[in-house]
């Protein structure tokens, strides 16, 4: 199955051999763990998603890679839980029976909004960190019985940074012959038109803030 782009591969490759070097190989256990549960829930998702580029690797494993060289296992634990949270959460929402509900206000919004969160996905998101969390105190002994839950408190918080930026900051665009929303410039019936947020703040970056808020988190393990 092709789960990556030849830049995504690149980009993977980079990511795994930064983690192993800084971590030894048992840095790969969580982040293979991640790429693997996280590219299968995308690919049969209700929504399944195209492969992914070498910008959405880095955009999840950049932190991790960074905290790795450093030779911070707790950091590049919580990086990866936050990714693997936020994936997680966003694949197994996707399921939900009830429409979302946006994070910051409570108010209903479309399935696949940015910001929006249902129980199911978040119970999700948590499992995702929980699981990333175990796997790290299993094959990193500098983790004791507090950092493998401050990693999983870690991922959680990330995850919900990544939820509140996307309701907040995250550019939002709209077409302005039919008042379709979008996350990305474009053309629908004319071209799409920013309406919110940072133009710079895609998801991708959104997804980058979220592993470095988890990997910041960490570092309290």
């Amino acid at each position: 199955m092709n789960w990556l782009t030849r830049g995504g591969v690149v980009a993977a490759t980079l990511v795994g051999a930064a983690v192993a070097w800084g971590l030894g190989w048992g840095g790969l256990v969580p982040l293979f763990a991640f790429l693997l549960s996280g590219s299968l829930l995308t690919r049969f998702g209700r929504n399944p998603a195209g492969p992914r580029n070498a910008r959405q690797v880095i955009a999840n494993g950049g932190i991790a890679a960074l905290a790795a060289l450093a030779h911070h296992w707790p950091a590049a634990a919580g990086a990866i839980a936050a990714a693997a949270a936020d994936t997680w959460a966003t694949e197994i929402g996707a399921r939900a029976p009830a429409q979302p509900i946006l994070i910051t206000t409570g108010k209903r919004v479309p399935s696949g909004t940015s910001g929006g969160i249902t129980p199911l996905g978040t119970a999700g998101g948590v499992a995702g960190a929980v699981v990333m969390a175990l796997l790290a105190g299993l094959v990193a002994g500098s983790l004791r019985a507090r950092g493998v839950v401050v990693v999983a408190a870690a991922g959680i918080t990330g995850m919900l940074a990544d939820s509140v930026l996307g309701a907040t900051l995250q550019a939002r665009y709209a077409c302005p012959e039919c008042g379709r929303n979008m996350e990305r410039p474009g053309f629908c019936h004319a071209p799409v038109r920013l309406v919110r947020g940072w133009r710079w703040l895609d998801n991708d970056a959104v997804n980058l803030l979220g592993s470095l808020c988890g990997a910041l988190v960490a570092t309290a393990a």
